[in-house]
C-alpha cells in the first residue's frame, strides 16, 4: 500500500513531428533549471498582457513527445528536456523557434519489474520525473533509475556519466525525482528517496566532491538560499526539512515537517526576513520557518503552521503579503492564499484542478492537471481570472516554462509553445 501511494504521489516531477510554422526568434533569455533562473517560478520583468484574444493565446508550434514530466529548459535558441521511449530514457534538444529535434541522447534504462516500478507504470507513468540542469555548456540529467549524465549542450556528446545505484550501493532507493542544482564547481543531487543523503559531483569530471550525512530523503528538489550571508542548501527529508552546507554537505540545521507517507514534494519557498515556507500533502500542512544565524550556528524556529494548506506536487508563490498554492492531494484541489505573516487563510478559488503557478511580472500563469492554462491576478480580495483555455490533455503535471513572452508547456503527449505577448 505504501509503495502504491508513493507511485500515485510522485507527480512533481517534475518534455515530438512538428505541426506549426516557424516563428520569430525567442528573446535572448534562459530557463536553466527546475523553477527557472532563480528556482522560484518567478520572472520579475516579464511583459505579459493580462488577457488574450477570443481564440486564446497564439500557438507557435506543437509536437509529440514520449512519456515523462521533465520541464522544458531554455538557453537562447535551444530547448532541453527528457522523456521515456520503451526501455530507453532520452535527453533531447529542440529548436526553440520550431520544435524540431537538434540532437537526442538515448540510454538503456529498463524499468525494474519487481512490483515496485510496475506500480509506478500503472499510476504516475514510467517517468522520468526530474528536470535537467544547464550549467557551463553542459546538460546534467538524472533518470528514474539513477543514471546521471553530463552532456554537451551544443552537440549532445557524452562528457561523463554514473549509475548512482551502483556508485553508492543503493539498495533502498525510490525512483530519482529530485532535480539537480549547481553550486560552485559542483552539481548537487539527492540520492533518490533513499536513506543515503545527498551527493555533489565535479561538473567537469563527475568526481564525487562530497557526500552528506545519511538521512531519509523525500522526493522534492533542493533549493539554495542565503542566510545572513551564508549559502545553504535546503533539502526535503521524509519527515523533516534539512539545511546543508553546499560546500561540503555538513548538516547545519533541521526542523520537523511530518506527513503520513514521508512524501515531502513541493519546492520550498524562500522569502523576506529569512522566512522558509514548506508545504506537503497527506496531512503535512504548511509551516513558516524562520532561520537565524548566530556565529557559526543556524537556528530554525517555527513562526506558524496551517494544516489546511497542503501543496501536493505543485509550487507556492509569494505575491505581496500572500502565499499562493494549489492545495489538495487525492481529493479536490483549490488555489488558496495564506497571509504570509500569520498563516491565516485569506481565500480559496475552487475552479482549478491541482496546478503549477508561475509569476510573470505580476501576472499569474496557471497550468492545472486537466490541461487548462490561465492568466490571473491575485489580491487580498481573491483570484481574478482574466483568461483561460484548455490546451493540454489530462495529467499535465509538468510545470510551465516562460522565456520572454513564450510559454512552453507539456502533457504526457505533446510539447506546446505559446506566445503570450501577442
Amino acid at each position: 500500500m505504501y509503495r502504491t501511494l508513493i507511485a500515485i504521489a510522485i507527480l512533481e516531477l517534475a518534455a515530438l513531428a512538428v505541426v506549426a510554422t516557424t516563428v520569430q526568434d525567442p528573446a535572448p533569455a534562459a530557463w536553466p533549471q527546475w523553477g527557472g533562473p532563480d528556482r522560484n517560478f518567478r520572472i520579475p520583468a516579464a511583459d505579459i498582457p493580462s488577457t488574450w484574444g477570443e481564440g486564446g493565446p497564439t500557438r507557435l508550434w506543437r509536437r509529440p513527445l514520449g512519456e515523462g514530466y521533465s520541464s522544458i529548459l531554455a538557453d537562447g535558441d535551444a530547448l532541453f528536456t527528457m522523456y521515456r521511449e520503451g526501455d530507453n530514457e532520452v535527453v533531447i534538444a529542440l529548436d526553440a523557434a520550431t520544435g524540431s529535434t537538434r540532437w537526442r541522447h538515448a540510454y538503456h534504462a529498463p524499468l525494474l519489474h519487481d512490483g515496485y516500478f510496475d506500480v509506478w507504470l500503472n499510476s504516475a507513468g514510467p517517468g522520468p520525473y526530474s528536470s535537467p540542469l544547464l550549467a557551463d555548456g553542459s546538460v546534467f540529467t538524472i533518470g528514474v533509475n539513477g543514471h546521471l549524465h553530463a552532456l554537451d549542450a551544443r552537440t549532445g556528446a557524452l562528457r561523463w556519466s554514473h549509475n548512482l545505484v551502483d556508485v553508492f550501493d543503493l539498495d533502498d532507493y525510490n525512483a530519482f525525482a529530485s532535480s539537480p542544482i549547481a553550486y560552485g564547481e559542483n552539481i548537487i543531487q539527492p540520492l533518490g528517496g533513499s536513506s543515503h543523503g545527498v551527493a555533489a559531483f565535479d561538473r567537469e569530471t563527475g568526481t564525487v566532491a562530497w557526500r552528506s550525512p545519511a538521512f531519509d530523503l523525500g522526493p522534492g528538489s533542493p533549493l539554495l538560499i542565503d542566510v545572513d550571508g551564508q549559502s545553504q542548501l535546503v533539502v526535503l527529508g521524509q519527515q523533516e526539512v534539512v539545511g546543508l552546507d553546499p560546500a561540503d554537505g555538513r548538516r547545519l540545521w533541521s526542523h520537523p515537517h511530518t506527513n503520513e507517507l514521508g512524501l515531502n514534494i513541493s519546492l520550498p519557498l524562500w522569502g523576506p526576513g529569512n522566512s522558509l515556507f514548506v508545504s506537503s500533502a497527506y496531512d503535512g500542512g504548511s509551516r513558516m520557518i524562520r532561520l537565524n544565524r548566530g556565529g557559526q550556528r543556524t537556528t530554525a524556529n517555527e513562526a506558524w503552521f496551517n494544516g489546511r494548506m497542503r501543496v501536493h506536487f505543485g509550487n507556492a508563490l509569494r505575491i505581496g503579503n500572500l502565499i499562493l498554492g494549489s492545495t489538495g492531494d487525492f481529493g479536490p484541489a483549490f488555489v488558496a492564499a495564506l497571509d504570509a505573516e500569520t498563516g491565516a487563510e485569506v481565500w480559496r478559488e475552487r475552479t482549478f484542478a491541482r496546478a503549477h503557478l508561475l509569476d510573470a511580472g505580476g501576472i499569474l500563469v496557471i497550468v492545472d492537471e486537466d490541461g487548462e492554462i490561465a492568466l490571473a491576478s491575485a489580491t487580498n480580495d481573491g483570484l481574478q481570472v482574466h483568461a483561460r483555455q484548455e490546451l493540454l490533455t489530462s495529467n499535465a503535471w509538468t510545470p510551465p516554462t516562460l522565456v520572454g513572452t513564450i510559454l512552453y508547456v507539456r502533457d504526457r503527449k505533446d510539447v506546446l509553445a505559446l506566445d503570450l505577448g501577442t
